[in-house]
């Protein structure tokens, strides 16, 4: 007979430190163990941990927690991009919130990065034709977390949305790799137009509190976009904006503004 060969081990340092951090959590406060062994110690990987948690706060009288749970579950078997953009999600809050201290925090507590997980899954339904699904996911995504993002647009990863209230992005909005945005944002339209009617926004933005970009504009690479701004024009790479409606005030003042979340007009970032 054949040697029977060993299946090969599979090594996730983002889970294994999430099951750590989450035992130690357990050994502190032995009152958060059903929570966190249901959301986090009962499951395998970060894929089920999070098929778990969307499932879990998108439930409703209107769509079984298990019915969710076998979409999502479908969703990260279909495509291993949503897990690879929610462990880049996941680092980039650890890295650029201050008040984050574990990665534990946003699979539990962080309704930004919450329903950015459920976005990316009802973007894939969006992508697969599932339209109805996909808004229903949008719907109670809505609901729950007060965050609305359209499952038709198209969202890198390493994202950070913090506080995360009353975020809204558009359906032909197209956000990069690597944005930090901050509650209250709207990347809109400017009427009924149809068609491609939302911002583009590069790699490494930083969007401040309350700002709106609003139509099919441009916003470069590298640039950041002060709290309460209107922004309606295209925005050149490595530049601050601020204002109503906004105006160029200087060069971005670093090379990395939504990671070093700088939000001061005066000096470097």
């Amino acid at each position: 007979m054949g040697e029977t060969r060993a299946k090969p081990v599979l090594i996730d340092p983002v889970w294994d430190r999430v099951t750590a951090e989450a035992e130690a959590a357990v050994a502190r406060e032995p009152l958060m163990g059903g929570l966190i062994h249901s959301c986090v110690l009962h499951h395998h990987s970060l894929e089920k941990a999070l098929s778990y948690r969307i499932s879990a706060k998108l439930s409703s009288n209107e769509m079984s927690m298990l019915v969710l749970r076998e979409v999502a579950d479908e969703a990260y078997a279909a495509d291993p991009t949503l897990a690879e953009a929610a462990r880049a999600d996941l680092m980039a809050v650890l890295e650029r919130d201050p008040a984050t201290h574990r990665l534990l925090q946003p699979i539990l507590y962080y309704k930004g990065f919450q329903a950015m997980q459920a976005y990316r899954v009802s973007h894939w339904l969006w992508q697969q034709g599932r339209k109805d699904l996909a808004y229903f996911f949008q719907m109670r995504a809505s609901e729950v977390y007060g965050i609305d993002i359209h499952p038709g647009a198209t969202i890198g990863k390493g994202i950070m949305i913090d506080h995360a209230h009353s975020i809204v992005i558009g359906e032909t909005a197209v956000v990069g790799n690597n944005v930090s945005m901050l509650h209250s944002v709207t990347l809109g339209g400017t009427g009924k137009e149809d068609g491609d009617r939302h911002p583009k926004i590069g790699d490494e933005v930083l969007i401040g509190a309350g700002a709106k970009v609003l139509g099919n504009i441009s916003v470069g690479c590298c640039s950041r976009i002060a709290a309460g701004s209107v922004v309606l024009e295209d925005v050149p790479p490595a530049t601050t904006v601020a204002g109503v409606p906004a105006k160029i005030m200087g060069s971005a003042g670093c090379e990395h503004p939504s990671a070093e979340m700088r939000q001061t007009l005066d000096g470097e970032c």
